[in-house]
This record gives C-alpha cells, structure tokens and sequence, in this order.
C-alpha cells in the first residue's frame, strides 16, 4: 500500500512521515519530558516557567481545582510525565505526599520539586507494569476488516492506526468530493474522528492542503507514465486545467495546447480534437493540423483530426430557428417572470389551475442562452394557457396573455422541437457519447426540417429555412468521424449510410458523398493494416506450425533417411501437399477482415435496446483483430464537449465567494485531482441521471403553492 503523503520528492511509503513526527516528538520531549535532565536543570526550567506567571488561577497537584488566592504565589506547574501515574495527597496531619496511582503507595515529597525518587520507583511498580500489560493486551483485540470489490469482507487482521494512511485519504476525501480545506478543523467532524477511533490525531487544513498537493503529484507521474506507456487512451480524464491569458487568438491557444502536449508526453499520440464552433478554435485546430502533418502523424490526412461539437452544432441551429419567433417566446418569458415575482399572484395563478383541475403544478422560466429550457418553458406554459386569460381578467396588471393563434404556433414549435430535446438528452445523458450515436439522429433532423420547409405557416416555414442554412454549414460537409463510427456500429454498417446519405445530401450528390466515405475507410483500414504487420515484423510466420510438423515427422524422417542417402530425388505426396500450403499461406488472403465485416448481415437487436459497441468489438478482437482496434478508436473519438465543459462547473463549485483568491497551480491541483482521485476510487458522474441533464439546461422550476 502506497501512501503519497510523505515526501514532496516521490517517496511511496509511510517511514518518511513517521520519521518527521519522531523529530518533532524529540523536540517536544525536551520541554514536556524533562525525565532524561538532571535535577539542577530542572529545576533552572521550572524556575524559568513560573517566572511571570499570572494570578488568580491554580491547578492542584492532584488534578483537584482549589480556589487561588488573588496575591498568592502560583503554584510550580508539573512538567514531569511522573504526575501521568502519581499526584499529590494531603494526610490528615496536614502533611503533603506523592501517592502512586497504581499501588498507592506513598512517597516523600521534595521541596525542590525532584522526581528521581518517583520515576525508580515507576520503573519497578508491578501494578503499573500490569495495567500497562492489560492495555497492550487489550489494544492487539482491536480487529481490521478489510473489505473486497463488492463491499465483503476479504481478510481480517489486527488493527494498527496509521495516521500517514489517514491523511492519506483524508486528501483523498477532500479532493473527490471538493470539500474545503477548512473543513478539517471543523469541531464536530473532529468529535467524530475521536468517536470514531480514539487514535485519530487532528489534520489542519494546511496539512491538508499539502497532503492533496503530493497526492495530485503522486498521480500525475502515474497517470503520466501510463501514458508513456499506451499506444491509444480510450479512458476520459482531465489532464491540464491552466489559466490562458487574453487575447485568446488561435495561434495563443494552440500554443498553449502544445505546451500542454509536450509536459504529458504525448505530442506524438494525438489523433482528433473536439472544440465548439467559436472562430479562434477553427484558428487553433488549422494550426496544430499544420504541426502534426508535418510530423506526420495524423490518419488519412488529418481527415478525421477536427470533430466539431455536435451539441453546440445542435444548440446554434435551434437558436437560429427560435429567433424567428421572438414575440411569443418573449410573451410567455415575461408572463412567468410576473407572476414568479409575487406569491400573491402564484396563489391566484393557482387557484384558478385547480379549479379548472389542471395536473401540472410547475411553470419553468427558462435561460434564454438554453435552447432546450425554453423548449421545456414553452411546453409547460402550453399545460397552462387556459389559466392565463383567467388570471388575466383579475389582474390588471398582467398583459402577457398570447393570442389563440401564437397557442398555435408554440404547439407547432413543440412538436417540431421535440425531436431536438430528444437527442440533445441522448447526447447530454452520457458519459462518453461514442461517435456512432449521431448519424442516426443526423438524417432524422434534416428529413423534418425539408418536412417543415413546406409547411404552410410563414414562421414554421422561415424558421425551418433558417435552420436548414445553418444545417448545411456545419454538415453539409461528409461528416467523416460520424459516418466511420456508424458503419463500424454492428447494427448500421453501409445499410445507414445508404439510407442516410439521400436525405442529408439529396440524390445526385448521395453517390459522391458514399464512394468518398468508403475510400476514406479501406484507406484508414489499410493503414492499421500496415501498422499491425510493421509491429509483427519480426515474429517468424506459422512457427508453431512447423514446430508440429516436426514433431510428427520425425518418426518417418528415419524410414527415409535410408532412400535418400542413395541420392535419389524422391519427393513424397506429404511433401508435395506441404509445398502446395506453403505457397497458399504466403498469398494474401482474398478478402480483408473489413471486407468479411461489411458483407456479414448486421447485428439484429430492438431498436429501444442500449448495444454497448466497445463491448462487442472486444468480444469480436480474435476474428477481427486489426479492424477491431481501428474501430475501438473510431469510436472512443469524442463528439461533444460536454464532458470538459462539466470541468469548467466543477471549477464554478471549487472557485466560489470564499475561495476566490486560490492560486491557477491550487484550482488545477484541485480540478485534475478530483477527476483522478474519483476515477481511482471508481466514484461515477451523476450525468446520465435526467437532473443532470436539466442541470445542464439551466432553468429554474417555479412550483405553485398547495392551495
């Protein structure tokens, strides 16, 4: 068991930290333990202690508070661990004694305050040496369960406190769930911790703090030698959270990604970037493309090195939509933010909800930078347009009441952007959306926006136009990462690209698009193809097959030995065949493992039923050895930016009022350790849960009172 916590310079293990404490206890032993001085120099130190002492407050030698004279001289205060097993009594005569606590027997008391005497006879008390027996006997019956994956026990074993092992996980704890530093000398989680074991020593939160420090160390040089080491990273984590100074050009950027690059060793491993749709990131991407191309170390020609974010992507085309129907958005925005504003008028609002006996019990304001809040404010709003007439004829104050033909137009823009929220939720719900989960979606949008382009209401018609513009922008080019992540999906392959490819492109243009995207694929194919066998290259070919034939004929090697001796060319019919084999296995087989795949059917399952990809091309890597890494790449290439963007509210949680002014080398220790540490303990993101995802959205529930 490592424990990070005890050298900044890499030290694994706990002697480090016990060897500071063993210092520090030396240095506090001189003060509180003057056992091992000699009686003048005791008494030079008790002397010097009681010098200056204030008045008005007095101990008793036996740990008895006996109320203090105002001009009394105070008493010596005892410094001796002697007095941790005797103390001081006064025999009826009025005479002072030390008295062991263990064998209560009595002892003369010096007037120089000299211990000498106490601490021989300490040594040698039998009764003390039996308590203290009894402790140790009583400390070893103190068991540790050690507890296995599945919360079992698996070992039990004696318990030993090791507080370099505590701090250990106390930064542990601070880090994964971005507690504060403070929080270590909060009083009752101190309590706890003596409840809890009566060893625990209090953590201050500067120790604390430098304890997450050599944690965030110590997992940075095993991350990074993980990294040295793998070919191909198909894990998420949170490498550099650095502070850019403006202005934040492209060439700025790249810059810094570069520098980013280089400190983790992996200036030579990167295959595709995923950025949002901003003009300094396109700035970026062209500049680093530039870099890598030059090292050429990107796959087919950087064709799949640029992966624009499909939810942004998604969130600019419906914004555009929306913008055409301002007004009634605006309307039924303001209307809420109305009756939000006065519990009065939510009391009305819902009385009236009752009496009509309306279901829901919510409005949503929405955050107008949030396409999918005000998709869901509009669609509650709908739950409640009779109420608003209503409410209006009894508040004269309210004027946001849409006309029956605007209720109209928000039931059309729900329905049309209902398939949006759909798929913004698939790919907001999850983890790590895989590149194979778009192109399905893709095609259904355009196929509804050349639906709704025909509609025959004017701001369908120009917001569906509106939205198509935009569609064609950003994937009216072939979308190559999405396309190979769909045909390498087992239930799609070409079937969905020769579906999909009409609709998203038109006819005439489909046949281009799809002989492009297969030349693309046979060329990345070929690629790892040339890679495998330049890795392989020095394994000798079907060794363990000639090993066998061997060992099979070596029995009639004998038998022949004697024919051939006579120098006649004989070549037997098992020979023949051997040489016949040998030629076939040199030839290259007739077709690929890509060309198998394509022709194989596809994979047949519900079409509700969640196939975990990844999963089955691991089952399937011993028919498909080469295409199955190539397709585990493919789709490990992220398509959104929503699993970095949730770093940036992680840093909204950590950078808050009161912990505003933290160094950039603090909040990075703080964000990539928590990404790590939570990852080591296997503590999951709540992001596929629903609240996530209208966290994400970012709009505010305003509920109606119970009337």
């Amino acid at each position: 068991m490592y424990s990070p916590l005890n050298s900044h310079q890499g030290s694994s293990s706990s002697p480090a930290m016990e060897q500071l404490n063993e210092v520090v206890d030396q240095e506090l032993d001189i003060e509180e333990n003057p056992d091992e001085m000699t009686e003048d120099e005791l008494e030079i130190i008790e002397e010097h202690d009681n010098e200056g002492g204030g008045v008005g407050e007095q101990k008793s030698d036996g740990g008895n508070e006996e109320p203090a004279m105002p001009f009394e001289k105070k008493q010596r205060k005892k410094k001796s661990t002697v007095w941790d097993d005797m103390k001081i009594v006064k025999l009826d005569n009025g005479i002072e004694k030390v008295q062991c606590n263990h064998c209560k027997e009595l002892f003369a008391k010096s007037t120089t305050g000299a211990t000498s005497q106490h601490k021989r006879h300490l040594k040698a008390c039998l009764q003390k040496k039996m308590a203290m027996g009894e402790q140790n006997r009583m400390k070893q019956q103190v068991l540790s369960f050690t507890e296995g994956p599945s919360d079992g026990i698996t070992s039990i074993t004696n318990f030993s406190y090791d507080h370099a092992k505590v701090r250990e996980l106390a930064s542990h704890m601070v880090l994964a769930h971005e507690y504060a530093f403070s929080m270590m000398d909060h009083v009752v989680f101190n309590k706890f911790m003596k409840a809890v074991s009566p060893f625990y020593k209090k953590i201050t939160r500067q120790t604390v703090k430098e304890d997450c420090i050599s944690t965030y160390q110590l997992e940075k040089r095993k991350l990074k030698s993980v990294l040295k080491s793998a070919s191909r990273v198909l894990q998420k984590r949170v490498l550099n959270f650095c502070n850019v100074p403006p202005p934040h050009t492209g060439v700025i950027i790249a810059d810094a990604l570069s520098k980013c690059f280089i400190d983790w060793g992996i200036e030579n491993k990167i295959s595709s970037i995923t950025v949002d749709n901003a003009s300094y990131n396109d700035a970026c991407v062209r500049r680093l493309r530039e870099d890598f191309s030059l090292r050429k170390r990107l796959s087919i020609a950087g064709k799949i090195f640029h992966v624009r974010c499909c939810a942004h992507i998604l969130n600019l085309l419906v914004q555009d939509g929306l913008n055409q129907l301002g007004d009634v958005i605006d309307t039924v925005r303001e209307g809420i933010k109305y009756l939000n504003n006065s519990e009065g008028r939510l009391n009305q609002f819902a009385k009236i909800a009752k009496q009509l006996q309306l279901p829901s019990r919510k409005l949503i304001l929405d955050c107008p930078t949030r396409w999918n809040s005000t998709y869901l404010m509009l669609a509650s709003a709908l739950e409640f347009k009779d109420v608003f007439p209503r409410y209006e004829d009894i508040d004269p104050g309210f004027h946001y009441v849409p006309s029956d033909y605007e209720w109209l137009q928000v039931v059309e823009v729900c329905r049309f952007l209902g398939i949006f929220h759909e798929i913004t939720n698939m790919i907001s719900g999850s983890d790590y959306p895989t590149s194979n989960i778009f192109l399905v979606e893709l095609y259904r949008i355009k196929e509804l926006l050349n639906e709704k382009a025909l509609d025959i209401s004017d701001q369908i018609r120009a917001m569906a136009l509106s939205m198509s513009a935009k569609f064609d922008k950003y994937w009216g080019e072939t979308n190559v990462v999405l396309s190979l992540g769909a045909i390498v999906d087992p239930r799609y392959k070409m079937v969905l690209i020769y579906h999909a490819f009409p609709i998203i492109y038109g006819e005439e243009e489909a046949a281009v698009k799809i002989d492009e995207i297969k030349q693309l694929l046979y060329e990345l194919y070929n690629e790892y193809v040339d890679t495998h066998f330049s890795s392989h290259a020095g394994e000798p070919p079907r060794q363990s097959v000639k090993r066998k034939h061997k060992e099979v004929s070596s029995s009639s090697a004998q038998s022949q030995g004697n024919v051939k001796k006579l120098g006649l060319p004989i070549l037997t019919g098992k020979e023949k065949f051997q040489m016949h084999v040998s030629e076939i296995d040199k030839a290259p087989p007739e077709k690929s493992d890509l060309d198998i795949y394509l022709e194989e059917g596809r994979y047949a399952c519900d079409a509700s039923a969640n196939l975990d990809v990844l999963g089955w091309w691991k089952g399937e890597r011993w028919r498909f050895p080469i295409l199955s890494r190539m397709a585990s790449d493919l789709l490990s290439i992220p398509v959104t930016t929503v699993a970095s963007e949730s770093t940036f509210s992680t840093g909204g949680r950590v950078i808050d009022d009161r912990r505003a002014s933290m160094s950039v080398e603090t909040v990075q220790m703080l964000l990539c350790g928590s990404n790590w540490i939570r990852n080591l303990h296997g503590i999951k993101t709540k992001s596929r849960d629903q609240s996530d995802v209208a966290e994400s959205s970012t709009y505010h529930e305003v509920e109606l009172p119970q009337n």
